[in-house]
């Protein structure tokens, strides 16, 4: 009797996936993506003693566990944790939190010890990833965002009492037609990528984002955002404040967050000629003197359009004389102290552009593709990579919680060299020049046991249940 060879292949599994990958700066080869090729290909190079410069990047990976990453990119990925495409997934998770946008620019990652953190035996080429990304949708990568947030919020993040939403604009060189953006007065209009962005301005961490083509304005995009803030912080009416800039005072805007949403909603009104003729003509014993040059006083505020009870209009005074007062008018849709709003809350709004500044080089600072499912899904997973940052500057104290995206991925992701050895179930990790060992000792040696003392399961899932612990030399 004849046997034919290799009838496994006929079974349900995915024998014989390939991928391309990018092997060296300029070589792009195809490799085998099954789930026994990369267990075999991962076990293979932790048996040959990674040794490079990124092996800072490990760091991530205890916080990975701390926020279930993993799980989140099975569940977005739709794929079980032996598979391929949660691996792929967490590569970009990676290359965001060393600020490479891709890897088409000359660069390569492998050899370094960057593809085994992520449970590949290979770094995945542009193309591959283009491929995943192209393979979800703009309501997957939103479900993803929400169990972000809601695990950021059950871990403390952020208290979710004061938000600010604002809109990110960067400048796009895309071919296609598309409306085009003044930045500020007097400057050409531009083509500009635009990404609407949540925060809580209390900790200055995202919540969320959704984004547009360049035709969605400020009105369209805000309830979305708002909606998916609300299902993250699941709060009662009345307990969450949101403040909005000058691009948010519109009718229908202002409404929507009153009547279809939990939040409180401030804005600041535009400076328009018949506003200002308003507000000076409110009498001056309205106003409550609150310190020397600073008055503030309250009326009602209807939309010429509008239906419904009036909003709260508050109304701030600078300067001691009529011939020196200054008026400036916010729109509340509730009752409250205006002293408090305008001098306490309001000002925390521009936690928003210290956000930007820190942190958007993770992959928010360039407009990228215009084919907005790709677009969301990598500002997505950048999201998570934001998360777990963030995490780690808590244990890197307050030198590097000061550092940019960029200096603290050349720092500290790229610039300690180490090694990768297994001893019996753990991966080890070791540091040779590490900034402030003494800080990295006390969190990150004897790894598993703090981590069990945290209710976190020390096994990796993408590096087939192995413990990990560090040394520092």
């Amino acid at each position: 009797m004849v046997f034919k060879k290799k009838l496994y292949r006929c079974g349900p599994g995915r024998e014989g996936l390939a991928i391309e990958t990018q092997r060296t700066k300029k070589t792009l080869r195809r490799e085998p993506a099954d789930a026994r090729s990369l267990e075999r290909g991962v076990r293979q190079l932790l048996a040959d003693k990674v040794s490079g410069s990124m092996v800072g990047l490990w760091l991530l990976v205890p916080e990975y566990l701390r926020l279930g990453v993993f799980d989140l990119l099975c569940g977005w990925t739709g794929r079980p944790a032996a598979e391929v495409e949660p691996r792929l997934a967490l590569q970009l998770v990676g290359q965001s939190a060393l600020c490479l946008p891709g890897l088409r620019a000359g660069r390569s990652l492998s050899q370094k010890g960057f593809e085994v953190a992520n449970g590949l035996p290979f770094v995945a080429s542009d193309q591959a990833i283009h491929d995943l990304l192209d393979a979800h949708t703009l309501a997957e990568a939103e479900r993803l965002q929400g169990a972000l947030g809601r695990l950021r919020r059950a871990s403390g993040h952020f208290p979710g009492r004061l938000l600010a939403i604002d809109p990110h604009r960067t400048r796009s060189w895309s071919k296609r037609q598309m409306r085009l953006h003044r930045h500020k007065e007097g400057t050409a209009a531009i083509k500009m990528a635009q990404t609407f962005f949540c925060l809580d301005t209390q900790t200055s961490q995202p919540l969320c984002f959704t984004s547009g083509t360049a035709a969605r304005t400020v009105a369209r995009a805000t309830p979305g955002l708002l909606r998916l803030a609300a299902d993250i912080l699941r709060p009662d009416p009345g307990q969450a404040l949101v403040l909005a800039d000058g691009e948010h005072f519109t009718a229908e805007l202002v409404e929507g967050v009153r009547h279809d949403t939990p939040f409180d909603l401030l804005v600041p009104a535009p400076s328009q000629r018949a506003l200002q003729a308003r507000l000076r003509a409110v009498p001056g014993e309205a106003f409550t003197r609150r310190w020397a040059g600073y008055a503030t006083a309250q009326t009602p505020y209807q939309f010429k359009r509008g239906q419904g009870d009036p909003f709260h209009l508050f109304i701030q005074r600078s300067g001691e004389t009529p011939d020196d007062y200054q008026f400036r008018g916010f729109l509340s849709t509730t009752d409250r102290d205006p002293a408090e709003a305008l001098t306490r809350d309001f000002p925390q709004r521009w936690h928003v552009e210290e956000f930007f500044n820190l942190v958007q080089d993770i992959g928010w600072a360039r407009a990228g593709t215009q084919n907005l499912h790709i677009r969301y899904g990598q500002m997505s997973l950048a999201l998570i990579a934001q998360a777990a940052i963030h995490q780690l500057r808590q244990r890197l104290g307050p030198t590097a919680a000061a550092w940019n995206a960029k200096h603290l991925a050349n720092t500290v992701f790229q610039g300690i060299e180490g090694d990768l050895r297994v001893c019996h179930d753990t991966l080890v990790v070791t540091f040779y020049n590490a900034p402030e060992p003494h800080l990295l000792r006390e969190h990150y040696e004897h790894l598993p046991e703090k981590l069990r003392a945290e209710q976190v399961d020390p096994r990796v899932p993408w590096l087939y249940g192995l413990k990990l612990d560090f040394r520092f030399r």
